[in-house]
């Protein structure tokens, strides 16, 4: 293969729509200009030229920089030149790491086709049901050139509902996540033949590997005819994303699109218009810090994203947050979410008119392009770096001003901001607002956490799956030298998460400070808000309260100062070991029976000769054994 040649955009080249060549169609300029794109981005300017053309491209740019549109643009056109294709033959396809994104770019694609008579009939065909006057569906040849999308994703329909939205309505444009695209290739009713296959686009695809997809892209890489056109974009290429554009393109052009820092020495890879800034402050005031920084901006954020490391972070916090945030909306959204659930709060989120805060983990860092985001407040920095450029870059998108601001804690993980300086990733302190609260503010939203968590057993149950998640992410963070598990200040860090104490966990094994925290409550008077869990709880509890007076349970007092635990009586132990060897003994027993009635008639005698040679030296052994007995004996 021939190097890729490598492109940057030229300074002072048109971005005007019209002076693309080749020209767009005159309606994809008419949806661009009603959209509000009055000239291209330089992304856009660099690749649509190449992308358009015969060219493979490989596109690193900035997030925020209009990636969706320089490859639909394209695609787009493709397939409309294309002509009609066969039915059931795919023309294009587009590949996302994530559900969230996959519908975004989806849901540009309709925004665009909407233009597009023949597209925009076939896929939204005029809704006459509440119509009191019937209107004309328009109608066109079945030859009529037109783009038919289908989006495919994991959890939402399954692999038999796609196939059959794929048989009824022969798109030729899947935009999907990589498993459900595999599945649905993997069919013999799907075809994409030399002749029909136009042009693959990959997305975020670092993304894509960093999520273990790499087996299933490749897998789908052999599906697909060599001779199609492919696009790469990513905010970043690194070493496994190399890989693929050596086996997945050919003689590709690569375009970097990146933005100077302000002294110009040097590149960065998050657009001017966003401010990536850092407050150090002490764990207990991170919460106080994170509420003064919302309250205080000039203008309150109509959208702001809190990142945390964990999905249980997210589970615990969203109780939390909105006594401590009253003004706020609350929206919570991590991976083990349903996807159901996961596309309602993002809807939510994305439609609120009252000021939201959508707190949430990696899973919505990357891609997705959600429209006024003001503020991003990292509380947890992440464990790869290359996260925080996109995490961060979910505010200041299109040219708008937005302020990210990571928390750090005073000492080793003030050598955070140097590590990113050295990856072109420089942030400054948070200067303006100025932030200001007291220990006293810190004792208060401290004491207002365990408020909360006393009112309901549930939220300490998801507290303590949250403190424990949050130290095993923190412990196997990529910057092992500054996040060190053997540096956190446990009690600080007891009193900022609210804890009532601190829970079971081996790194606190010989911490010898008050696990306590000073807070004294009663276990076995803690009671479930739901009146169904803690009837259950009651119900356990007078049980083991009656095993313990019977002694079926005995307390055994531990030595150094340990806590007793309770441990089931060693009969019940033995009973249970005298029962596995029971079903152990009747499971070899079938299993040879099995073994027998396979063998044949002369096997089976040669079978029964050898248990007769077997059971005459067991004989003999055990005889010799007697006699040696009765001698030892006399």
């Amino acid at each position: 293969m021939a190097p890729e040649q490598k492109l940057e955009p030229v300074k002072g080249a048109s971005r005007a729509w019209e002076a693309l060549t080749p020209s767009l169609l005159q309606w994809i300029l008419e949806a661009i200009s009603a959209m509000g794109f009055s000239k291209m981005t330089p992304v856009q300017a660099s690749t649509l030229p190449l992308f358009l053309a015969n060219k493979d491209v490989v596109v690193e740019a900035v997030t925020g920089s209009g990636k969706t549109l320089a490859f639909l643009i394209p695609v787009i056109e493709r397939l409309l030149r294309a002509g009609s294709l066969k039915k059931h033959h795919v023309g294009a396809i587009i590949i996302s790491p994530t559900r969230e994104l996959a519908t975004q770019i989806h849901a540009v694609l309709l925004s665009l086709l909407a233009f597009h008579a023949p597209s925009a009939a076939f896929i939204k065909p005029p809704d006459d049901d509440d119509m009191e006057v019937e209107l004309e569906k328009p109608t066109f040849p079945a030859s009529t050139p037109k783009v038919v999308p289908q989006l495919l994703l994991g959890g939402s329909t399954t692999p038999a509902q796609d196939l059959s939205a794929f048989l009824r309505g022969s798109p030729n444009l899947l935009i999907a996540t990589p498993g459900r695209l595999l599945e649905l290739l993997s069919s013999p009713h799907v075809h994409c033949p030399q002749s029909s296959f136009e042009v693959l686009v990959l997305d975020e695809a670092d993304r894509l590997l960093d999520l273990g997809f790499k087996d299933d892209l490749q897998k789908i890489l052999q599906r697909l005819p060599k001779q199609r056109r492919t696009g790469l974009f990513s905010a970043s290429v690194s070493e496994a994303v190399d890989q693929i554009v050596r086996v997945g393109l050919r003689n590709p052009v690569r375009i970097a699109v990146k933005v100077k820092s302000a002294s110009g020495a040097a590149d960065k890879r998050t657009p001017a218009s966003l401010q990536m800034s850092y407050l150090v402050t002490p764990p207990r005031h991170k919460i106080p810090a994170l509420i003064s920084v919302l309250n205080n901006l000039p203008r309150t954020p109509q959208k702001s994203i809190v990142y945390l490391s964990t999905c249980a972070g997210v589970d615990y916090f969203q109780h939390i947050f909105p006594t401590l945030l009253p003004n706020f909306t609350i929206v919570p959204m991590h991976g083990k979410h349903p996807p159901q659930v996961r596309h309602k709060n993002f809807t939510k989120f994305v439609d609120s008119i009252m000021p939201s805060i959508l707190l949430t983990t990696d899973v919505a860092a990357r891609g997705l392009d959600i429209p006024s985001v003001d503020l991003v407040l990292q509380i947890d920095p992440p464990s790869d770096p290359k996260t925080f450029i996109h995490r961060s870059g979910r505010a200041g998108r299109a040219g708008r001003r937005g302020l990210s601001v990571a928390f750090l804690t005073p000492g080793r993980e003030e050598e955070y901001i140097d590590f990113l300086n050295v990856r072109q990733t420089p942030i400054s302190p948070l200067l303006t607002p100025a932030i200001s609260f007291s220990v006293v503010d810190a004792e208060t939203t401290t004491q207002q956490i365990r408020d909360l968590v006393r009112g309901d057993r549930a939220i300490w149950d998801k507290q303590n799956r949250a403190f424990v998640s949050w130290v095993q992410a923190y412990s196997k963070h990529t910057a092992s030298s500054i996040f060190r598990v053997a540096d956190l200040q446990w009690e600080e860090l007891g009193h900022a998460w609210g804890l009532l104490k601190l829970p079971k966990m081996p790194e606190l094994k010989k911490w010898e400070g008050d696990k306590s925290l000073g807070v004294e409550f009663e276990m076995d008077e803690f009671p479930y808000k739901d009146k169904k869990r803690e009837a259950a709880r009651l119900e356990e509890l007078e049980q083991r309260r009656a095993e313990r007076a019977e002694g079926k349970i005995v307390v055994r007092e531990k030595r150094k100062g340990k806590m007793n635990r309770e441990e089931k009586a060693w009969t019940q132990k033995k009973d249970q070991k005298a029962l596995r060897e029971v079903r152990r003994e009747k499971k070899e027993t079938k299993r040879e029976k099995e073994r027998v009635s396979k063998l044949g008639p002369e096997e089976r005698e040669k079978e029964a000769e050898l248990r007769k040679m077997i059971e005459t030296v067991r004989k003999q052994t055990k005889l010799e054994d007697e006699e040696e007995f009765i001698g030892f004996s006399d």
